[in-house]
């Protein structure tokens, strides 16, 4: 269970308070969607739960206990948004050792496996993958350092319909085994996913409904009657 519990964010350059006394609840085996524009705080959220920054007050529990940021960055794999522009090794093996120096063979196999890549050639450039296949490789990436936590920055930003679909059920897939927690302007395809949606706007968290946020998606992409 990952319990916030009146946490804060307020830079002393910022005159106001980034994230605001947020309170959020996601059970284990869980996708929680939090729904935001861009400015309203859901990346710097991120940023907190996998530890790469410190909030100015309140708690980060996991499984009722309290974390500070270096247990978060044990606990918790982050997926920025657009990924791929962070790859640093020339070829797939090298991208997923990154950091990793030790792994074998066989685990890297098994974490491209979990991501459907596992038909792919470990001397392939990262960059020479589709738009898709660079995300699902993103998560490896995460994926191979078994956090119990997952976390993703827009996941589906800049990619099309088709593998926007394909990364949706995968991340249904991942959640049988762990707890994802994705930020997003626009919720789309993932909201048929979520078990639980809040929406944030200048740093305030507000809990809703996604089935009622569903229907309201359905409703707006309808088209009008003819006259």
């Amino acid at each position: 269970m990952l319990y916030l519990k009146n946490l804060i964010y307020h830079p002393t350059a910022c005159p106001t308070s980034i994230l605001k006394s947020i309170n959020l609840n996601l059970a284990p085996q869980q996708l929680g969607l939090i729904i935001g524009p861009s400015g309203s705080g859901k990346s710097t959220l991120l940023e907190i739960l996998s530890g790469l920054a410190e909030p100015t007050s309140g708690y980060v529990f996991w499984r009722e206990q309290n974390l500070t940021a270096e247990q978060l960055q044990q606990l918790a794999g982050l997926v920025f948004q657009f990924p791929e522009r962070h790859f640093c090794g020339g070829t797939i093996l090298e991208e997923l050792r990154l950091g990793h120096p030790e792994l074998g063979t066989e685990r890297v196999r098994q974490a491209l496996q979990e991501v459907g890549l596992e038909h792919l050639s470990l001397s392939s450039s990262p960059h020479a993958l589709s738009g898709g296949q660079q995300r699902r490789l993103a998560l490896a990436v995460q994926l191979i350092r078994q956090p119990n936590l997952l976390l993703l920055d827009e996941p589906t930003a800049g990619l099309d319909w088709s593998m926007r679909r394909q990364l949706v059920n995968l991340l249904a897939k991942l959640k049988r085994d762990r707890t994802l927690l994705v930020v997003t302007h626009d919720a789309g395809d993932l909201l048929a996913i979520a078990d639980c949606c809040w929406s944030i706007n200048h740093g305030e968290l507000e809990a809703i409904d996604p089935y009622t946020l569903e229907k309201l998606e359905t409703n707006v992409q309808e088209p009008l009657p003819a006259a």
